[in-house]
């Protein structure tokens, strides 16, 4: 050992230096022949898999793993640029925007209901039990009273209590829900649509949900479904419709009242009575409970989501309809004979 610190001159170096470390030679990797086929095939296709490039790789000679091919194709694959969003603004009046959104509460699953004027950005907002054309359609006429008016066209997702089928992808039409289009005509509005998996054009609803999330639903105590939608109200009042929206850079009320209540148009003399539509019942929950004294003889029971109802029915012979009928004719002999009810 000491003829070799004496031939390689280390008995005579500065023990207050650090001594170089040696350096191996990098080992060429397997894939390294390989590394110029994978880039020219991610620059002209950058979706192939890593699995598809392996297979390509094996075929030309390659004898290494998957797992380093995998690796320097999450290096050089190539980056997509994203797909610029341009902002679709309309004028006052012209449009809302509506949605449902889903939350869970102690009591139950209960579905949000949001409709957004895309000019102010005036907010409403209420929860229902289900998601049905009945609740879409009395949840629209309780946001028209809320906003005095009606907008020129709403714009939906693919709802199916809206849409029936939708073939502009393939070069038709979109199919509107017969009993919807005659609610719409009711209320003097046009349906729009939303193509399919192009959710981004309805985004001025769909923020909103995340803001109701975070600011409302999110570290409240709710005692039932009527005290959740008197304090959405409250909200929508206080706090939604007051801030400075982070768009518009102004205050969604003031924006309204400014600019956009004026050009609504009227609401409709009287809400829509559809007839294909049965009313839809009340849920144990929501049925108000009378005393045995207030309970009559036979009830049916009928609901919409701002009014309850019950309706007493009257029990009676087929021969006492058979008697009204008859009187239209005064020298009918059951008329005369039986007498009117």
């Amino acid at each position: 050992m000491i003829y070799h610190w004496i031939r390689t001159g280390q008995l005579e170096r500065d023990v207050s230096t650090v001594p170089p470390r040696r350096t191996r030679k990098p080992k060429p990797a397997k894939l390294d022949p390989f590394k110029a086929l994978i880039t020219t095939r991610l620059s002209t296709y950058p979706e192939l898999s890593a699995a598809r490039l392996f297979a390509e790789c094996r075929s030309a000679g390659y004898l290494g793993g998957l797992s380093q091919l995998q690796l320097f194709v999450r290096e050089v694959r190539p980056t997509p640029a994203p797909e610029p969003v341009v902002r679709f603004e309309t004028p006052p009046g012209h449009q809302a925007q509506a949605d449902f959104a889903e939350f869970r509460f102690s009591w139950g699953k209960r579905y949000a209901f949001l409709v957004v004027l895309g000019y102010s950005r005036l907010l409403w907002l209420q929860f229902y039990q289900r998601q049905t054309m009945q609740t879409v359609m009395s949840a629209l006429e309780a946001a028209f009273t809320y906003f005095g008016g009606v907008p020129a066209e709403i714009l939906f997702d693919q709802m199916k209590a809206v849409v029936v089928g939708d073939e502009r992808p393939h070069g038709g039409r979109l199919l509107e829900n017969a009993e919807f289009l005659r609610f719409a005509a009711h209320w003097d509005f046009r349906i729009r649509a939303c193509r399919p998996y192009r959710a981004k054009t309805k985004g001025k609803v769909e923020r909103p949900v995340f803001y109701v999330r975070d600011n409302f639903v999110y570290g409240r105590e709710f005692l039932g479904d009527g005290d959740l939608n008197a304090q959405a109200l409250t909200w929508l009042g206080e706090v939604a419709n007051q801030r400075v929206h982070g768009t518009t850079r102004e205050i969604p009320r003031e924006r309204f009242e400014q600019s956009e209540r004026a050009v609504l148009k009227p609401l409709a003399a009287r809400p829509y009575q559809s007839l294909v539509i049965a009313p839809e019942r009340l849920s144990a929950r929501q049925v108000p409970q009378l005393s045995q004294s207030q309970q009559p003889q036979e009830t049916a029971r009928f609901d919409t989501p701002d009014t309850r109802a019950l309706v007493s029915v009257e029990r009676r012979p087929l021969a006492a309809y058979a008697a009204y009928a008859a009187c239209a004719d005064a020298a009918s002999p059951l008329c005369v004979e039986e007498g009117c009810p």
